[in-house]
């Protein structure tokens, strides 16, 4: 299960109630996707380690998606971390990241690496539990979305391996040695399992509608989306790069999604179920990101 908490929901300038938009995903450490200024505030509001963020995934570098890093840093530096930091990003990153953290006051104590995107590309991070992608979207500016999935594991066919006189130990013999034999007659690992594929999640960042934010959602459990706009203002989201909750609806429907939130909300709009329920008439399941918001997938 992937646990996510969503730690801002504005567009461009933070609101009273809120930070520009950012989330974090919770496994056994922390990944921020985009770093909204004021974000270790969040996370500790919202009781999540800001000590075990082991990654931060960059959609693009406008000033509102990575501000927090600023003072992220600082405190790990506060709390004398030593663990490497991965920043991944869009064109442009390595370069930036270099520059910002060349400045004597801001300069980590700890290693920081840079992995910059041009591409759609696989496997970007793994670990045992999650696989992140990346692909292009378009913006005014460089700019990625990311495909979160948990890692596929193999799981017992349980009435067919019994049936075929698997039990006690025997589960755990054929899982490290990949066969057992019984009653003379040999039982392949892969005769008895099978590949049960895990809960994959879409985040936009910032973009207008995309062919590659469809193809990347079909069939996703939960999308993320941009939803800078209603419909009413469609001509400022086409001007300014960004998508209306009409959009993220007609994506979500056309991709099979499960579930959509909407983020990234211009601060025109003090009532965002205009918003909601815009996305609603197009595609049922929708809900907007607001700052604790935790969404178990």
């Amino acid at each position: 299960m992937l646990r996510i908490v969503f730690l801002g929901n504005a567009a461009a300038m933070p609101t009273p109630g809120s930070p520009t938009s950012s989330f974090a995903l919770k496994t056994g450490s922390t990944f921020l996707f985009d770093c909204c200024e004021g974000a270790q505030r969040q996370l500790m509001k919202f009781k999540i380690s800001y000590a075990k963020v082991k990654c931060i995934f960059l959609t693009h570098l406008h000033a509102d998606h990575f501000l927090g890093m600023l003072g992220l840093t600082q405190t790990l530096n506060m709390i004398g971390r030593k663990e490497e930091l991965i920043i991944y990003g869009p064109s442009g990153t390595d370069e930036f990241i270099t520059k910002l953290f060349s400045i004597k006051q801001l300069r980590p104590n700890f290693p920081i690496k840079t992995v910059e995107i041009s591409r759609a590309k696989k496997g970007i991070y793994s670990d045992k539990l999650i696989r992140v992608d990346a692909f292009p979207v378009k913006h005014n500016a460089p700019a990625l979305g990311y495909l979160i999935e948990e890692q596929p594991i193999n799981k017992f066919h349980e009435e067919k391996a019994r049936g075929l006189g698997i039990k006690g130990r025997l589960f755990s013999q054929i899982q490290e040695k990949g066969e057992v034999t019984i009653d003379g007659k040999k039982i392949m690992l892969e005769d008895v399992t099978f590949m049960k594929y895990g809960k994959k999640i879409i985040y936009s960042g910032d973009t207008i509608p995309t062919a590659n934010a469809l193809k990347y959602s079909k069939s996703c459990d939960l999308l993320i989306h941009d939803s800078t706009f209603s419909f009413e203002h469609a001509k400022s989201a086409k001007e300014k790069f960004h998508s209306t909750a009409r959009d993220c609806a007609e994506i979500a429907k056309k991709a099979n999604a499960k579930k959509l939130i909407l983020t990234h909300f211009s601060n025109r709009y003090e009532n965002l179920e205009i918003l909601k329920e815009e996305a609603r008439a197009i595609f049922e399941n929708t809900d907007v990101a607001k700052p604790g918001l935790e969404v178990l997938v």
